[in-house]
């Protein structure tokens, strides 16, 4: 709810914290986020009242999948991303008095949603589809699997997040190929957290996608579904969140335009196609459970 009010707000030109901001194109985005905003409000509503078990599944799962891509990874960078945003907007001459309490509610409603949103999710699909959370990771194969289609995809997939993956670390690290030597400067702590983050997730997604398939790798089925969805979640919705801020604000950004447009578009199709092969084998997995009871 705080995030939501601050995002209207600077939707309609108050309070900003910098003169930016005030920009049709920046306005856009907050107005966007400000939505993104109320849905998950609505989703809390959902997750806890008797009508929630009625809505359908697609309404609630895609707006979760890329919220918990979005914010659950970001809980682990919270305390240093903070400091450091706050950091870059003092120096971007940011009206420091009031943005910094405005920030600290930004900060407090991510780390909150992302903490919350998960466990309330936990506690809706142990309701609703609790194949998904719980047993053994390998339940058997239903007649008329699709189990060699979801290896043989989940085998591009991984080998599409390894290389996905090793560029992120590279840059993290400090590796310059690929990146547009006129614009070095622009590789903040942001920059190099982010980018490690989602090499480290990318490869805990390749890892989950592997076992979910493969039924080997781990005895429990949560880990490598949870590694899987939030990996698939957040390679699309950051590659999207990328490609649109850095269109629409123009945002400096150290890649070069090649590379920038590449990694976006391959963490969207990698995502995208991450979660169809998770939905194949949920499918899969009930048939199995279904057919043994």
């Amino acid at each position: 709810m705080p995030y939501m009010l601050i995002k209207i707000a600077w939707t309609f030109g108050l309070f900003l914290p910098t003169q930016e901001m005030g920009e049709a194109d920046w306005r856009a985005i907050n107005a966007t986020t400000a939505v993104l905003a109320a849905v998950g409000v609505l989703l809390a509503l959902a997750f806890t009242r008797p009508w929630g078990e009625r809505v359908p599944a697609w309404l609630i799962v895609l707006p979760v999948w890329v919220g918990t891509g979005l914010l659950v990874p970001m809980l682990v960078l919270a305390p240093v991303l903070g400091p450091a945003a706050m950091s870059r907007d003092e120096q971007a001459e940011a009206s420091t008095d009031l943005w910094v309490y405005e920030q600290v509610f930004v900060m407090i409603s991510l780390v909150g949603v992302g903490i919350g949103l998960p466990l309330a999710l936990a506690g809706y699909a142990r309701a609703r589809w609790p194949e998904a959370l719980s047993g053994p990771a390998n339940c058997g194969e239903p007649t008329g699997s699709t189990r060699s289609l979801q290896r043989t995809t989940a085998l591009l997939m991984a080998a599409g997040c390894a290389a996905l993956g090793l560029v992120k670390l590279f840059w993290a690290v400090g590796g310059t190929f690929g990146l547009d030597p006129a614009a070095l400067e622009h590789r903040d702590m942001w920059w190099h957290l982010l980018s490690a983050s989602t090499g480290v997730w990318a490869f805990a997604g390749a890892w989950g996608l592997l076992v979910l398939t493969g039924g080997r790798g781990s005895k429990r089925f949560l880990p490598p579904m949870a590694a899987a969805w939030i990996s698939s979640g957040m390679l699309f919705a950051y590659g999207l969140y990328s490609l649109l801020t850095n269109l629409g604000t123009k945002r400096p950004a150290p890649e070069s335009d090649i590379a920038h447009l590449l990694a976006g578009v391959t963490g969207m199709a990698l995502g995208v196609i991450m979660g169809m092969v998770i939905l194949l084998v949920l499918h899969d997995r009930r048939r199995a459970l279904d057919e043994t009871a």
